[in-house]
């Protein structure tokens, strides 16, 4: 696919960053502008590798050779058809997945990857500029209705799915705007949400109602939704955060990372956050307990809101620069990744293990106690290691357990498996008949790509139960 020899006469270029002392003092996206042509050349340089493991790294099974060809070749609108076979939503994937598809890209073995994300996200770009973009309404309705509690990815997917096959379909939304994940859980100079918004619009004009405010288990009865509808999907996500269990763990200025990132989503949203219950990084000592993405979405929020010092702890070892030899291609590397928020300061410190907090008279956080650990599987505290850091605050970035347990789950009883998650069976239907599960509430924390993969497969099978076949990919 692309230029036969395209792969020995291009190198692999993404887009620039803006340069640190700019973006700091904004919310925009990182990175600059990327031309047409410059993508139809990282386009060329995708090979005719024969077996494509792109595919296999996409939980999506992205067409991504064709696609890929279509670019290089001028085909704009050919390839956002493609793109658009399978994957609901390429403009949010080309921003914040962490693009599996390039580890598993043959080109990678000895060379830089293909550009996939940026190919992906550039054809979405493209067609929405040119007007490609537009709703998509079913040429007939099957009178059959269907609840989805939750608006992020993966119920987004389903949504949009299962209203193009003619279903009515309502997405109900706990909080104030549409998007869950996206919305409040991401930063805006990772994914503006004029994205999401567009998005959204479509969605609506296709026929989708959104239902925000409408906490299920809480303010609407499950038994209410079950009467009214055919059939429900769980996508409500994975939002029970892991907790730090120290001494000194109750102390004011210790927040999860997820209460911190969605306050500061509601300000630049133009949402008023109660004074009282404001968290902010201005002028304090952060320490943000947890390495992987939430972590450096967090660093990048505390350096915009002019925090005085952050360090970014994990308990793990430092991954090594390249692939580790433990993950051999065409799997996911570990290795060290290092994101905008890291180029744009902080300290990172890798073997530690929180021990306690300390605080003054008032209860207020003032120390973080810590010591450096061995390797896993033991993490053996290093005698002699142990060292304090001053902290104003402290962000618990450290992954989460599982879905919400209290209101919609408890009310409807629906079986649970050995991780807390929703437990469903081949066709994604949990142990209550017509009621269905996807996303981070079935599989557990994961990708948005995986998320949207869910979403689809789910939609399927609530197909399927409905009309007895289903004709969804």
């Amino acid at each position: 696919m692309g230029k036969p020899t395209g792969f020995l006469e291009y190198k692999r270029e993404t887009p620039q960053r803006r340069s640190v002392e700019e973006r700091l003092n904004d919310w925009h996206d990182v990175y600059r502008e990327f031309s047409d042509q410059s993508v139809r050349t990282q386009g060329a340089r995708c090979m005719d590798c024969g077996v494509p493991f792109c595919h296999l790294g996409c939980p999506l099974n992205n067409i991504i050779p064709n696609w890929n060809d279509l670019v290089y070749r001028d085909r704009w609108q050919d390839a956002i058809r493609v793109l658009h076979l399978t994957n609901n939503f390429p403009e949010f994937t080309g921003q914040v997945c962490p693009a599996p598809c390039e580890a598993a890209c043959v080109l990678g073995i000895n060379e830089a990857p293909v550009a996939i994300k940026v190919v992906e996200k550039m054809i979405i770009e493209h067609a929405f500029r040119e007007g490609w973009i537009k709703p998509e309404r079913p040429a007939r309705r099957t009178g059959k209705t269907v609840a989805i509690i939750g608006s992020g990815p993966s119920g987004l997917a389903a949504a949009q799915q299962l209203n193009r096959v003619g279903h009515h379909v309502t997405v109900y939304e706990k909080n104030d705007r549409i998007g869950g994940l996206l919305r409040y859980g991401i930063p805006d100079f990772k994914l503006e949400k004029y994205l999401l918004d567009r998005r959204i619009d479509l969605l609506q004009s296709e026929g989708i109602v959104f239902a925000t405010k409408a906490h299920v288990g809480v303010d609407i009865a499950v038994e209410e939704l079950r009467r009214s509808y055919d059939a429900m999907l769980l996508c409500g996500g994975a939002e029970a955060p892991r907790d730090l269990n120290v001494p000194g763990r109750k102390l004011k200025g210790t927040y999860f990372a997820v209460e911190f990132l969605t306050q500061q989503n509601r300000r630049g949203a133009g949402s008023i956050v109660d004074p009282t219950k404001e968290i902010l990084a201005t002028g304090k000592n952060v320490v943000i307990i947890g390495g992987g993405d939430t972590g450096a979405d967090c660093l990048g929020t505390c350096h915009r809101q002019k925090a005085k010092s952050i360090y970014q702890m994990e308990i793990l070892p430092k991954p090594p620069d390249g692939r580790a030899p433990s993950t051999p291609w065409p799997q996911w590397p570990l290795q060290l990744r290092t994101e905008s928020s890291h180029e744009e300061g902080g300290t990172r410190e890798w073997s530690v293990l929180t021990t306690g907090l300390e605080g003054d008279a008032q209860g207020n956080l003032t120390t973080l106690k810590a010591v450096r650990v061995g390797p896993p599987p033991d993490f053996k505290p290093i005698p002699g290691s142990e060292f304090s850091l001053d902290a104003d605050l402290i962000l618990l970035a450290m992954g989460f357990t599982g879905p919400q347990r209290n209101g919609l789950l408890d009310e409807l009883g629906v079986a649970l498996d050995s991780r807390g998650n929703i437990s469903t069976d081949e066709n994604y239907m949990s142990s209550i008949p017509g009621v269905f599960a996807a996303g981070d509430m079935r599989r557990g924390q994961s990708l948005v790509v995986w998320a949207i993969a869910e979403g689809r497969k789910a939609a399927r099978s609530v197909d399927k139960h409905l009309m007895g076949f289903s004709n969804l990919p």
